[in-house]
């Protein structure tokens, strides 16, 4: 029995423009966004749920507007890998679902919040008779794909330091608000490390006025120096996704500085062949 029966979402009231909240939603052609409107669901995720475990059928293809749900692989011994993470740039539930229908790894709501969500039959009809939408789509499995080997290298050769300020500045990009409801014990299991690791590092961190700490969460202060402080794997992702969607990434600038150049990074120049 798929997960989302255990711990299913609820359903959002809301008018039928909540649905543009989602910037994959918001980029479409006014005739696609009609024709996937009819079938689209508002639903609330809770913190914690877990939408699908490995191997579960896929029943939803979901586009969320607040909320950002993280994809882990589940090891043997009970580790946690994070693979790759959805906010409102984009929609999960659908790349694995082309042929086998079942989940990669365990979908989990890492920050609660709204999303939509459409059955996948009726995405996979939209995808097959429009056009635009199955080159939109396309674009974003292809950026989707990008996150995830940058994060497969980032996780193999990068220090937690780096690798934490990515993942901050990751959940910042999704959120419209510079406080961040995580704890301690969430960001270790995501980075892959002990909790006491990321405690020190955290407060490294605050030390330095890049962020501060509260009960239950952290604030992003002084977003240019954690920018300066991650790896060049975040400004590498945030790229490969403006690249191939333009405008359905979050501002780079959330108010509290000046906006940061090194967002907008440019491609490195191909090295010259011996």
């Amino acid at each position: 029995m798929p997960s989302e029966g255990r711990r299913g979402p609820s359903v959002a009231p809301g008018s039928p423009s909540d649905h543009r909240a989602n910037r994959f939603l918001a980029a479409l052609d006014l005739e696609d966004f009609a024709l996937l409107e009819p079938s689209l669901e508002a639903v609330i995720l809770p913190r914690g749920t877990v939408l699908y475990e490995p191997g579960d059928p896929i029943r939803y293809t979901y586009f969320p507007h607040d909320a950002i749900v993280s994809l882990v692989d589940v090891m043997e011994d009970g580790r946690l890998a994070e693979v790759a993470m959805f906010g409102r740039e984009g929609l999960f539930g659908l790349l694995s679902a082309f042929v086998s229908r079942e989940a990669f790894g365990r979908y989990v709501v890492q920050i609660p919040g709204s999303v939509s969500r459409i059955p996948l039959d009726h995405m996979h009809e939209a995808i097959r008779t429009r056009p635009a939408l199955q080159r939109q789509v396309l674009a974003y499995n292809e950026a989707l794909l990008a996150q995830a080997y940058h994060t497969v290298a980032c996780n193999a050769v990068h220090p937690v330091e780096a690798r934490c300020c990515r993942w901050l500045l990751n959940t910042h990009d999704r959120l419209k608000q510079d406080a961040l409801p995580l704890t301690h014990e969430f960001l270790a299991e995501m980075l892959g490390v002990q909790r006491s690791t990321v405690s020190a590092t955290l407060r490294g961190l605050q030390g330095r006025g890049l962020i501060e700490q509260y009960r239950g969460g952290i604030v992003v202060l002084d977003r240019t120096k954690l920018e300066q402080a991650a790896c060049e794997c975040y400004r590498k992702i945030r790229f490969r996704f403006e690249t191939l969607l333009p405008g359905t990434f979050a501002e780079p600038d959330h108010g509290n500085g000046p906006p940061s150049r090194s967002v907008w990074f440019a491609a490195p120049t191909p090295k010259p062949r011996r």
